[in-house]
């Protein structure tokens, strides 16, 4: 059977749109310093630093903040290339695509609990006593996001699927 993109159900366009969305936080900021309670001269110098060193985005953090969006990504292309195949969808595509993007929502929150770590414990005592602090930044707010789509149209298309399986196969079925 060919790829049609006219049967990719919604559910998988929609698990696509998050793999998409999650690609492109990769280049937003995901971890950002902040220097609200500074001195003057400690302000001074952090604006003196490279917009790479205080603004840094998922390429420039740590694994886990590039690794699960791609993982979404991944089961996101993968879902719609391989969602027609009528024997990878009964052996339980929506169920790998569930478990990729919890996957990737727990690496998430595993890398929102260590955001300092990118930092070593000298530079975390400079950036303390200096009144620095290290923030999430959009790129990992719409990240989440992303991860949160993911599982909501895995979980849809796993309701789909089990409808699909109890319906009588005839001339209308889509696989």
């Amino acid at each position: 059977m060919a790829f049609s993109v006219k049967r990719v159900t919604w559910r998988e366009w929609l698990g696509l749109g998050a793999g998409l969305l999650a690609l492109v936080t990769l280049f937003l900021p995901w971890t950002v310093l902040t220097a609200d309670t500074a001195t003057d001269d400690v302000r001074d110098a952090f604006n003196s630093l490279p917009h790479d060193d205080v603004v840094r985005s998922a390429w420039h953090s740590d694994f886990f903040s590039w690794f699960p969006p791609l993982m979404v990504l991944l089961a996101g292309l993968v879902v719609v290339v391989f969602g027609q195949v009528g024997k990878v969808r009964t052996s339980g595509l929506p169920h790998l695509w569930l478990v990729a993007g919890l996957a990737a929502l727990v690496l998430m929150a595993i890398g929102w609990t260590t955001l300092d770590w990118i930092f070593d414990s000298d530079q975390r005592a400079f950036l303390e006593t200096a009144g620095v602090m290290i923030n999430a930044g959009v790129g990992r707010y719409l990240g989440l996001v992303a991860v949160l789509v993911a599982i909501a149209a895995s979980i849809l298309d796993i309701r789909a699927a089990r409808a699909e399986s109890r319906a009588p196969r005839g001339r209308g079925s889509r696989r």
